[in-house]
């Protein structure tokens, strides 16, 4: 899916459920998020972007309560002080922020983005074209697109038996799906869980053996791609290298 198509289809997603409840846009439309992120981030701007096309402009007719929390485990209260507020519709952009909303409200709309959990799985819903609750959005399988990934290093360098994994709390199944399939494409993975924050990569190249650091997968995760330039210095280190001739690394987070 392009970039614009995604944006478009996220920020048409959003506006669907309002049609549902009223005839006519309402005079001030109030949107709520929790995110890891500072709003500045490309894919926030974008989505603002989409809707001012569609006729929301922040100040006129929308208000945006943006909540900004790294502990998933406040994740609960940050939901429902933001109801408290009379937000009219909660955009869920990772899976705790989703479960937390589903557990606030069963009237609210919610409008899930699941970059890096698979809902139907974890059974949040059982349609995205004819949704049987209050929660509707875009589902883009990264899990499937992590295995594919490994897939794909593989047949570039097939010579590689052995790589790092990089994976936190937002991108468990990618890992846990990731791990089951390697050993069928002959690769052995020393996975690490990267916990407080901030990430502390020096202390993970710690833990992985030295037979493993010449590749790095890195899972889908927000936090992760907010790091994204300090992994590919991390990635480029001599002790992170391997024998000429072989790849230095391979980042698999692309967002």
């Amino acid at each position: 899916m392009k970039r614009r198509d995604f944006i478009a289809l996220v920020g048409g997603t959003a506006v669907w459920p309002l049609a549902a409840r009223a005839q006519q846009r309402p005079k001030m439309l109030r949107i709520g998020t929790i995110s890891t992120l500072a709003r500045e981030r490309p894919t926030w701007r974008a989505f603002e972007q989409r809707l001012r096309e569609l006729g929301y402009v922040e100040g006129e007719n929308l208000a945006v309560d943006y909540s900004i929390e790294r502990n998933f485990h406040l994740y609960a209260s940050a939901t429902q002080e933001m109801i408290r507020r009379k937000v009219d519709i909660i955009v869920a952009t990772s899976n705790d922020v989703l479960k937390s909303a589903m557990a606030a409200t069963n009237t609210l709309p919610i409008v899930m983005v699941a970059l890096d959990f698979d809902p139907f799985r974890l059974g949040y819903l059982t349609s995205l074209a004819r949704p049987t609750g209050n929660v509707t959005g875009v589902f883009l399988q990264q899990v499937e697109l992590s295995l594919k990934r490994l897939q794909i290093l593989k047949e570039a360098f097939p010579t590689i038996e052995a790589a790092t994994v990089f994976w936190d709390h937002r991108s468990t199944y990618q890992w846990q799906e990731t791990q089951d399939a390697a050993a069928s494409l002959g690769l052995r993975l020393a996975g690490i869980e990267l916990r407080d924050l901030p990430y502390d990569y020096d202390q993970a190249l710690a833990q992985i053996p030295p037979d493993h650091r010449g590749t790095l997968l890195v899972m889908a995760s927000p936090l992760l791609f907010g790091d994204r330039q300090r992994l590919a210095d991390f990635a480029r280190r001599p002790e992170c290298s391997r024998p000429r001739g072989e790849p230095r690394y391979s980042l698999g987070e692309q967002r």
